[in-house]
């Protein structure tokens, strides 16, 4: 497949708000419980993230990431693909950038902070080389009150 990948422009945001929104009623795979409106959630990973990048699958855009630096040359990174059609091999491709991006930023790792109970983000990060690094307990509460460890991986830049 041919992706293109690219820093996130506001133009974007509408589409990854339905990607993230879709993700977010889906539920177990990410932490955020509340769906995002378009103002919120450009301020939080189009104006926050310190790299924000976007996939696209011809002209459709079928994923996100953002990093955020959380301590010095250390980037959290959260990433987001299209569930509802599902392209194989987006996730990949948008780490490639964002990994450059974060390295090219002085960047010294790169961390995912993983419910324990999201299968696919666990697997994804280890697929792409993230490293086990602690385990933070009953970091997360469900809505059914089910509490959940946050697994956190590493990956060394």
């Amino acid at each position: 497949m041919t992706f293109t990948v690219r820093a996130m422009q506001m133009y974007d945001v509408p589409d990854c708000v339905v990607i993230i929104n879709h993700t977010i009623s889906l539920g177990g795979s990410t932490a955020h419980e509340e769906p995002y409106n378009a103002s919120d959630f450009a301020a939080h990973y189009f104006e926050d993230a310190e790299v924000a990048n976007v996939v696209l699958h011809g002209e459709r855009i079928v994923g996100f990431q953002g990093a955020f630096e959380v301590e010095s040359g250390v980037y959290s990174i959260g990433s987001f693909t299209d569930q509802m059609n599902p392209v194989r091999g987006a996730g990949k491709a948008m780490f490639e950038k964002t990994r450059v991006d974060c390295k090219n930023r002085g960047g010294t790792s790169i961390i995912a902070k993983i419910t324990e109970d999201n299968s696919g983000g666990l697997a994804f990060y280890s697929k792409m080389g993230f490293q086990p690094d602690h385990v933070k307990p009953a970091d997360h509460t469900r809505p059914n009150g089910t509490q959940v460890d946050r697994i956190v991986k590493r990956f060394v830049l």
